[in-house]
């Protein structure tokens, strides 16, 4: 489930505000969220349920992941116009905003996968607060991958720790405290840490902040001896310039925190 009827409320309630007349309109209604501009749609599931939950029936709609025209109609419901008209907004934020990062997703990956169709793009824990769920299944639908959707998925061991225990002594503590099905990360700043890292024990070295060429330096040095990732300040511009090092991953924070939302309208009529 990506949301419950709680946060829904919660949705519901901050736009409705405390007394509005705009949503007091009689009879049935039927409603299309329409597309403006060419992308990937995201974001349907908790539109769905939105919908779902004031009592108004879907329709028709397309599927998660499709790529969509402009002027082509995602979703349409019909119900009664009180209900259809006070969902409408919310519906119209939430799509625009998953649409946005599956659309950036998806350009990263063809990115990525024109020099290399092995490496995985994948999001970051960079996400909005509340929000989390909706963001990472718009990465999958876009065709990325989530990485870790909490921190007790994964360990990561980052700099911060390191610097407290060295980066051996890091892993070694980590690995006797977490189940033998939990992989252990290790960030590192240098290329020549990355392959210290994994005779440590890691079971992917991420190179931080690193040029194209000092990540390919550091993928040579790991000579597969644990999976490799490549993150920090990554763009899409730059994405084919690490896909070219050879590493397995290239994680992206942009893809959640930056991706501009993409532009839907919701239009009623009987």
């Amino acid at each position: 489930m990506v949301v419950t009827n709680t946060q829904i409320e919660q949705w519901l309630k901050e736009d409705l505000g405390h007394h509005d007349v705009t949503n007091e309109v009689p009879g049935e209604t039927t409603g299309q969220l329409v597309a403006n501009e060419d992308g990937v749609v995201a974001g349907l599931e908790p539109a769905r349920a939105v919908f779902e939950y004031l009592g108004v029936e879907l329709t028709d709609g397309v599927s998660e992941g499709d790529r969509i025209e402009a002027g082509e109609t995602v979703l349409a419901v019909s119900g009664p116009a009180q209900a259809v008209l006070r969902g409408e907004r919310v519906v119209v934020n939430i799509v625009g905003h998953a649409s946005g990062i599956a659309t950036l997703t998806r350009q990263a990956v063809t990115a990525a996968q024109e020099v290399s169709d092995g490496v995985r793009i994948a999001g970051t824990r960079k996400t909005t607060p509340g929000l989390r769920g909706i963001e990472k299944r718009a990465v999958v639908a876009g065709g990325g991958d989530t990485h870790r959707l909490d921190l007790s998925h994964m360990v990561m061991v980052k700099d911060n720790h390191i610097a407290e225990l060295g980066l051996e002594a890091a892993i070694s503590h980590f690995r006797e405290r977490v189940s033998f099905a939990t992989q252990i990360e290790v960030e590192v700043e240098r290329p020549q840490d990355g392959r210290q890292a994994a005779e440590a024990g890691a079971d992917i070295v991420l190179f931080d902040n690193m040029s194209p060429d000092e990540v390919e330096r550091g993928v040579s040095l790991l000579d597969n001896m644990a999976l490799a990732e490549a993150s920090g300040g990554i763009t899409l511009e730059t994405v084919p310039a690490y896909a070219k090092t050879g590493v397995d991953i290239i994680s992206m924070g942009s893809l959640t925190h930056s991706a501009p939302s993409c532009d839907f309208s919701f239009r009623t009529g009987k």
